[in-house]
C-alpha cells in the first residue's frame, strides 16, 4: 500500500508541474535549444568559408587580405563572447581561451598556405633552387656523430642517411652527399645507406638526416618556428595582429635559410598518458619532447631499447608510429613577478581568464637543492596568525612544517590563513593545489581576493580532472617558482596541498612505466621523491641574498594512522609537523591541533623573545589539563585545586580557538596568553570567551598605547612591562 501512495503522489505532482509550469519549461528549452542551434550554424558557415587565393606572389595583397581575415576571426570571437555572457565568467573566459587559439590556428594556415602559393612561382621558386648547393655545403659543414649514432652502430653495420627535399635534386648535390656522409661513416668503421626523398610539404630547401639528428634548413622549419613564436605572442587586438603580419612579410620577403640541428624519434606504443618510442638516444631524463600534434610530454624512463614519456594534457591525438622532436630543453616553467596574483597550471599556463602571461624567465622545474654551507640556521618566525600555531608549534624562515590529519580537519584552513597573514609582510606565497577539484581552487582563489591575499600569491592548480603527469609535475613547478623569489632575496610560503594525491600520482605513472613497486605497493623510491622535493625549501646565507623558502606540506591520513608509509616518509623529511585530531574537531576545537602529537624541532628558534616568554609554560599546562579532563571523566570526586586547574585549562583551550580568515598580530597573540594563564580570565563564561578576546583587544589599543608599542616590538617583557600589564588587566576584568 506505501508504494501505491507513493506511486499517486508521484504522478499527482508530475501532473501539477505539466499544468502549471508547462509554458517556462518549453519556453526554456525552447530558447536554449535555439541558442546551440544558432551557434552550431554559425561554426559551421566558419568552417565553410573558403580562404582566399592569390593570383601572383604580391606581398602587400596578402598583407591586407590576412589582416582582413584576422580582423573577421576576432569580430566572431567577440561576438561568440557576447552571446554566452549569460552562462557566467568563467565560461566566458574559457571560450575567449578557445577562440584565440582558433583564431591564431588559422592565422597561421592562411600564412602557410600564402607561402607554398609564393615560392612555387618565379622568381622565388629559381632563388630557392639556387641556393641549395650553398646550403648543402653549409650543412655538410655541421654534421658529425652523436653518442647515440655511436652505439647504434656497435649493433648495427649501417646507419641511415635521408636526404629530402621539396623538389628533384640534381646529381651533383647527391654525390655531394654520399661522398660525405660515406667519409664520415667509414672514419668509425661503419657504413651507409643513403635515401633520397622527396615532400612537397616542406616548400623549399633541404633536410638532411644522420641516423636520429636532422639538419633542416627548409622553409617549413622556419614556419613551424615562427608558429610557436604565435603560440607565444598574445594576438588580441587588431595592432598586435598587424606587428605580426609586418614582422612575417619582413622575413617572407628577405628569407634567408637558418639550419636547425634536432633529433627525431617515433612513437611506439601510447596508453593512459604514457608514452613509449624508440630512438632519441641522446635524450636526458627530465627532458621535453613535443610530438606531431603539438603535444608535450617529458621523459621519465630510460630503458635500453626504449624511452618512456608522460604526456601533458590529452593523449588522444597521438598515433603510434608519428614523430617526436626532441625539444632540446629540460622541463621548466615560466618565472617572474608577473606571475603574482595569478591561477596557472602545472606547466605554467594561465588558467584564470586574465589574459597572456608574460614570464621573465624560465626555471627548470627540477634542481638541486641548496648545500649545506649555503644554508643559514632557521632563527626568523614565519608568523601564520594562529595563536595555537604560533604559540605551540611555532613555524620559522626556511622550516619545512608538515600539516597532518584526517579528511575535513581543517588542513588547508590553516594553510590559507598562513597566507592571509603574509599580507604587508613583504612575503610571497605559492599555492600549490594538487589532485584539488576545480570549485575548491576557485574558492580558495576567492577569500584570498577578499581579504588582498591573491596580490602576493601564485597558484599552481593541478585539478582531480587532470592527469597524473600534471598532478605529478605541479609541486615542483610550484617549487620553482618560489626559487625564483629565494634567489632573489624575498622569503617565500609555499603550501603542498596535498602530497597525499602527489604520491599516488607517482604511483601511478611508476605502474605504468612498469618500475618495481616497493613496501605497500609504492615504488621503492617515493621517499627520494619527496626528499628531493621538500630538501630545496631552505634559509639561504646572507652572502646568496638571505632569501628563503618555507613549506607547509599537507598530508592526509586514514582514521587518524600517522605511522602509515607516506606520513613517516615526510614525517621523517619535515622539520615537524601539525597533527589535527577528528576527535577534537568534531567537539568544536578549531583548529584541532593535538598537542602531544605535535611538534617544530625548530621550536622557541623561530618565535620572538616575546611570544616565547609568554607560551614558555603552555604546553605543560595543556598536556596537564587533557591528562585531568581525561581522568574526571569517570566521574570520581575532586578536589578544588583540580577544579582550578580544569577550569584555567578549559578557558586556555577555549582562547585557543580561532575563526577562519582572522588571523592574528604576535602582540595580540601574546597579550590572550598571558591575560589567560594569569587567571584574569577565570570568571569569564567560555561561551564569552570571544567577547572577551576582542575586547581585550580594543580596551588596549584605546586606553593603553604605549604598552601596545612595547609588546609590537617583540622584545623580552621586563619586570617594569609586566606589572603594567597587570595593572591593565585587573582594571579591564573588573570593567568585565
Amino acid at each position: 500500500m506505501e508504494i501505491q501512495y507513493v506511486l499517486i503522489n508521484f504522478f499527482l505532482l508530475a501532473l501539477l508541474i505539466v499544468l502549471f509550469c508547462r509554458k517556462f519549461i518549453l519556453k526554456l528549452f525552447r530558447t536554449r535549444r535555439e541558442k546551440i542551434y544558432r551557434e552550431l550554424d554559425e561554426v559551421e558557415q566558419i568552417e565553410k568559408t573558403a580562404l582566399p587565393k592569390i593570383t601572383e606572389p604580391n606581398f602587400e595583397d596578402d598583407f591586407v587580405q590576412n589582416n582582413n581575415d584576422i580582423v573577421t576571426e576576432k569580430a566572431l570571437a567577440e561576438e561568440k563572447i557576447s552571446q554566452i555572457e549569460a552562462f557566467g565568467q568563467r565560461e566566458c573566459h574559457e571560450i575567449h581561451r578557445i577562440m584565440i587559439e582558433k583564431t591564431k590556428n588559422s592565422f597561421f594556415d592562411i600564412m602557410q598556405n600564402r607561402v607554398a602559393e609564393v615560392f612555387s612561382t618565379e622568381p622565388y621558386f629559381s632563388k630557392m633552387r639556387a641556393k641549395e648547393s650553398a646550403l648543402i655545403d653549409e650543412i655538410l659543414g655541421m654534421i658529425k656523430l652523436t653518442p647515440g649514432d655511436m652505439a647504434y652502430l656497435k649493433h648495427h653495420d649501417v646507419l641511415y642517411v635521408t636526404l629530402t627535399s621539396a623538389h628533384k635534386l640534381s646529381e651533383d648535390i647527391v654525390r655531394k652527399v654520399d661522398k660525405a656522409t660515406t667519409e664520415l661513416l667509414n672514419s668509425v668503421g661503419g657504413k651507409t645507406s643513403l635515401w633520397v626523398k622527396e615532400d612537397s610539404e616542406l616548400i623549399g630547401g633541404l633536410r638532411l638526416r644522420i641516423g636520429d639528428t636532422v639538419y633542416d634548413g627548409t622553409v617549413s622549419e622556419a614556419l613551424y618556428h615562427f608558429k610557436k613564436g604565435i603560440k607565444r605572442a598574445p594576438i588580441d587586438t587588431d595592432d598586435a595582429a598587424k606587428e605580426v603580419l609586418e614582422e612575417f612579410y619582413e622575413k617572407a620577403k628577405n628569407f634567408v635559410a637558418k639550419i636547425s640541428v634536432y633529433q627525431l624519434g617515433r612513437v611506439m606504443q601510447v596508453s593512459d598518458g604514457i608514452c613509449w618510442m624508440d630512438g632519441l638516444a641522446d635524450i636526458m631524463y627530465g627532458e621535453v619532447v613535443e610530438f606531431e600534434c603539438g603535444d608535450h610530454g617529458m621523459v621519465l624512463d630510460i630503458q635500453p631499447d626504449r624511452i618512456g614519456c608522460v604526456i601533458f594534457g590529452e593523449y588522444e591525438n597521438i598515433e603510434s608510429g608519428s614523430r617526436v622532436r626532441r625539444v632540446g630543453r629540460i622541463a621548466s616553467v615560466p618565472v617572474g613577478k608577473n606571475l603574482l596574483g595569478r591561477v596557472v597550471d602545472a606547466v605554467g599556463n594561465p588558467i584564470d581568464g586574465e589574459g597572456h602571461l608574460y614570464a621573465e624567465d624560465h626555471r627548470p622545474i627540477e634542481c638541486s637543492a641548496p648545500a649545506i654551507l649555503d644554508r643559514a640556521p632557521v632563527k626568523k618566525p614565519m608568523h601564520t596568525g594562529i595563536k595555537a600555531v604560533d604559540a605551540l608549534v611555532p613555524i620559522g624562515r626556511g622550516q619545512r612544517e608538515l600539516i597532518i590529519g584526517d579528511r575535513q580537519t581543517g588542513k588547508t584552513a590553516i594553510a590559507v590563513d598562513a597566507i592571509i597573514n603574509q599580507k604587508g609582510k613583504g612575503t610571497i606565497c605559492v599555492y600549490v593545489a594538487i589532485g584539488q577539484k576545480e570549485t575548491t581552487v576557485a574558492e580558495i582563489k576567492d577569500k584570498l581576493l577578499k581579504y588582498g591575499a591573491m596580490d602576493y600569491t601564485v597558484i599552481v592548480a593541478a585539478n582531480a580532472s587532470g592527469s597524473a603527469a600534471t598532478q605529478y609535475i605541479a609541486p615542483f613547478a610550484g617549487t620553482a617558482m618560489a626559487e625564483y623569489f629565494m634567489y632573489s632575496g624575498r622569503d617565500v610560503l609555499i603550501v603542498y596541498d596535498d602530497l597525499s594525491k602527489h604520491a599516488v600520482a607517482y604511483r601511478e605513472l611508476s605502474l605504468l612505466l612498469h618500475r618495481p613497486s616497493g613496501r605497500e605497493a609504492y615504488p621503492g623510491d617515493i621517499f627520494y621523491l619527496h626528499s628531493r622535493l621538500l630538501e630545496r625549501s631552505a634559509c639561504l646565507s646572507e652572502s646568496l641574498g638571505g632569501g628563503s623558502i618555507t613549506a607547509l606540506p599537507i598530508i592526509e591520513t586514514l582514521a587518524g594512522d600517522i605511522s602509515a608509509y607516506i606520513p613517516t616518509n615526510v614525517i621523517s623529511i619535515t622539520d615537524g609537523q601539525i597533527f589535527l585530531e577528528s576527535e577534537l574537531f568534531n567537539e568544536g576545537q578549531r583548529p584541532a591541533i593535538n598537542v602531544g602529537l605535535s611538534v617544530s624541532r625548530v621550536g622557541s628558534s623561530a618565535q620572538t623573545k616575546l611570544m616565547k616568554q609568554m607560551s614558555g609554560s603552555l604546553r605543560t599546562s595543556l598536556a596537564q589539563y587533557r591528562e585531568l579532563a581525561d581522568f574526571t571523566q569517570l566521574g570520581t570526586d575532586i578536589d578544588e585545586s583540580t577544579k582550578r586547574t580544569l577550569n584555567a585549562g578549559a578557558r586556555l583551550m577555549e582562547a585557543l580557538k580561532q575563526n577562519r580568515y582572522h588571523p592574528l598580530e604576535d602582540w595580540q597573540q601574546a597579550l590572550l596568553l598571558f591575560a589567560v594563564s594569569e587567571g584574569y580570565a577565570e570568571t569569564v563564561p567560555l561561551e564569552n570567551m570571544d567577547d572577551f578576546e576582542m575586547g581585550l583587544f580594543e580596551y588596549f589599543k584605546a586606553f593603553y598605547m604605549p604598552i601596545v608599542e612595547k609588546l609590537k616590538s617583540g622584545a623580552k617583557a621586563d619586570d617594569v612591562l609586566l606589572t603594567e600589564m597587570r595593572e591593565a588587566l585587573k582594571v579591564f576584568q573588573e570593567r568585565l
